[in-house]
């Protein structure tokens, strides 16, 4: 029996069907490849001669019949060996499933019979874990039973102002009580339980003096920093072993939070009382010292009565303090402190609160005796303001002096900051002054036979003397760039632009600390001080152009800077700060002059820059023309001849920029003919 007898059941050929009709497709392939094949044959046996080749087509279709059946038939016997390969595949997988399902019955009539026994096994694990803490309990009795005797030991210490010992004492106590609470959560290798109620109140009852140790501790840590300024001058120690213990509290908190906020660990709980933030309580408790030690200075050192005793009274005990802080005590702390900034910030707050503007105070207490005292008491402060802001001016005058003589000193570290800070305070201080103008009587205008006083006046020349300073400053830091400005390497490689950029970037960053209106005032100054400079760089003739090339990088070079300057100045200026009249207006107009390529529209290009900036004056479009290189005789006698007929005068509200800016004179050729020495 062949093999496709075998696969079919052993039947005999002559039993089975044909095989169009179990495949009707195949028989009609047949009949499609029989017609196909009677339409070749008549195609090529058409002439008689041609039959001559019949033997050779025979054998040629033969040949291809033959290879088309050994194809057919390879591709049937490997399709037939997956098939084979594929059920033997399922066969085992049956086999195996029959088996996992075999076992997993079994396992299930086994967990099912075991159930009974794990039942039993509970009272067990109830008794392994009332072993479990007995055992601990047990391991924790010599600690049980000298808590007392360290509670004890440890109030004494702190009574004696031994505190390092009684710090170290109390973080074994706490230790002790962090370590049986987290036992009695559960055992090691079990699930942690929550803690019940009458296991808590156990512990903290029997460890309630720790709690009252900690408090205790505190009391007396707070009163050593309390009087920090006077055991600085006598014995530090007791205050540096302050210090210590905030950073050993500050430490163990910042690690159990770290701890809780990695995750490590089954969520151990933090210990009662944690955190407890002992370094900014630190901070707290200077501040509450400054703020008392304000309220506790005395008259002595006073140098008049009343009002101007206790000023002076407290300026001295400020100095006094700050220089005690600054010498002894910032030594004994960490410098992450910042003990003297701190102790100085604490002084403005309290000083402020000690002298909240305390004027007011008497104005109300002489009110209620009269209402021309009241008048008087005002204008009598009025005047003393007046005065001081005269003085503030002076000493504005005589520091700016003094930074001009010696710039190299030190102590001039922070002129402009100290600048820009009273810049601020006299925003601040003109509150005041309206405010007390506001509570004087208007019929007490004509009642004094002095002047009257106009503190406001005052306040304003402080402000544009400390303005014009801070534009001073500003200036000198500028001034070892300018001489590259418009320069040959400046064409080149436009430096130093970047470099005037970054000088003018922190000024308007300190500028922006400044409080308005005063904030925009500084930064329209820097611009105009900017566009002044540079103009005037521009009208010293350092770069001259000699053909049309140069020009056009003069101008691209000038509307590059422009634009750098435009975002230095718009990136730090807040929205609705842009002044009436930008300077930087002039730049691009000044590169367009230069970037002109037809010299005769130089007369239309002057009267434009002549319309728009008045006081521009000869020499300075003389220069202009210079700079160009390209300009003749005739054009320039135009250009003059148009200056002298407009001539405008300068509007109302127009702010001069070329009246600032002086031409250099022209340097005058040698006439005189040489000779030769004989």
């Amino acid at each position: 029996m062949s093999a496709g007898d075998q696969r079919n059941g052993g039947g005999k050929p002559e039993d089975m069907k044909p095989v169009g009709e179990i495949w009707p497709e195949v028989g009609r392939a047949e009949c499609l490849a029989r017609g196909a094949a009677l339409k070749w044959a008549s195609g090529v046996f058409c002439r008689p001669e041609q039959l001559e080749r019949l033997s050779q087509y025979r054998k040629r279709e033969s040949q291809r019949t033959t290879s088309v059946h050994t194809r057919l038939k390879t591709m049937v016997q490997s399709y037939l060996e997956g098939v084979d390969w594929g059920l033997e595949q399922l066969r085992g997988a049956r086999a195996e499933l029959q088996e996992v399902s075999h076992a997993l019955k079994i396992a299930g009539r086994e967990s099912t019979q075991s159930w009974e026994g794990m039942k039993s096994l509970e009272k067990l694990r109830e008794v392994s874990v009332n072993h479990q803490q007995l055992v601990a309990a047990v391991s924790n009795l010599p600690r049980l039973y000298s808590v007392r005797s360290m509670v004890l030991e440890t109030e004494r210490l702190v009574e004696s102002r031994r505190l390092l010992e009684a710090h170290a004492r109390l973080m074994d106590l706490e230790q002790w009580q962090d370590d049986i609470l987290w036992q009695l959560h559960g055992t090691a290798g079990t699930a942690r339980s929550p803690l019940s109620a009458e296991d808590q109140e156990l512990v903290t009852k029997y460890f309630s003096g720790v709690g009252k140790l900690v408090d205790a501790l505190g009391k007396e840590l707070w009163a050593v920093v309390s009087s920090a300024l006077a055991l600085a001058r006598q014995n530090p120690t007791p205050f540096v072993s302050a210090v210590r213990i905030v950073e050993r509290e500050e430490a163990l908190d910042e690690a159990l939070l770290e701890e809780r906020g990695e995750g490590r660990g089954p969520g151990r709980p933090l210990p009662p009382g944690r955190p407890r933030c002992w370094r900014e309580r630190f901070f707290q408790v200077l501040e509450e010292a400054v703020s008392a030690r304000f309220r506790s200075v005395s008259y002595l050192h006073t140098r008049g009565p009343g009002l101007a005793g206790h000023l002076s009274a407290l300026q001295h005990a400020i100095m006094t303090d700050l220089a005690t802080v600054r010498h002894l005590l910032e030594h004994c702390v960490p410098p992450h402190y910042r003990l003297t900034e701190a102790y100085l910030k604490a002084s403005h707050r309290c000083l402020h609160a000690h002298l909240a503007q305390m004027l007011e105070e008497n104005v109300r207490v002489a009110l209620m005796i009269g209402e021309s005292l009241r008048d008087q008491t005002i204008q009598m402060g009025l005047y003393e303001m007046e005065n001081l802001l005269n003085r503030f001016r002076e000493a504005l005058v005589e520091s700016g002096k003094e930074r001009r003589r010696d710039p190299g000193n030190h102590k001039h570290k922070f002129y402009l900051h100290y600048l820009l800070a009273s810049i601020s305070n006299c925003i601040i201080l003109k509150k005041s002054i309206e405010s007390l103008q506001q509570q004087q009587s208007r019929r007490s205008a004509g009642r004094f036979s002095r002047t009257p006083p106009n503190p406001l006046a005052a306040l304003d020349r402080a402000v544009r003397r400390a303005c014009r300073l801070v534009m001073d400053q500003l200036l000198l830091d500028l001034q070892p760039f300018l001489p590259g400005l418009l320069t040959r390497p400046w064409l080149i490689q436009g430096d130093p632009t970047p470099k005037l950029c970054s000088v003018l970037e922190q000024h308007l960053e300190l500028y922006s600390c400044v409080r308005p209106p005063c904030r925009q005032r500084l930064q329209e100054e820097a611009q105009w001080l900017m566009v002044v400079e540079y103009v005037r760089a521009l009208m010293q003739k350092r770069l001259v152009c000699r053909s049309g090339e140069d020009r056009r990088q003069l101008a691209q070079q000038m509307v590059q800077d422009d634009q750098q300057f435009r975002e230095l100045f718009q990136g730090l200026e807040g929205e609705g700060s842009e002044p009436e009249i930008n300077p930087l207006a002039l730049l691009p107009v000044l590169a367009e002059f230069v970037r002109l390529k037809d010299p005769g529209m130089l007369i239309l290009e002057v009267s434009g820059l002549a319309a728009k900036y008045p006081d521009i004056s000869e020499e300075h479009v003389l220069v202009l023309l210079d700079i160009r290189g390209d300009v003749s005789r005739d054009i320039r006698f135009a250009v003059l001849d148009l200056l002298e007929q407009s001539a405008p005068a300068l509007p109302c509200g127009y702010r001069p920029i070329f009246t600032d800016i002086l031409v250099p004179p022209p340097t005058m050729a040698f006439c005189l003919p040489t000779a030769k020495c004989a």
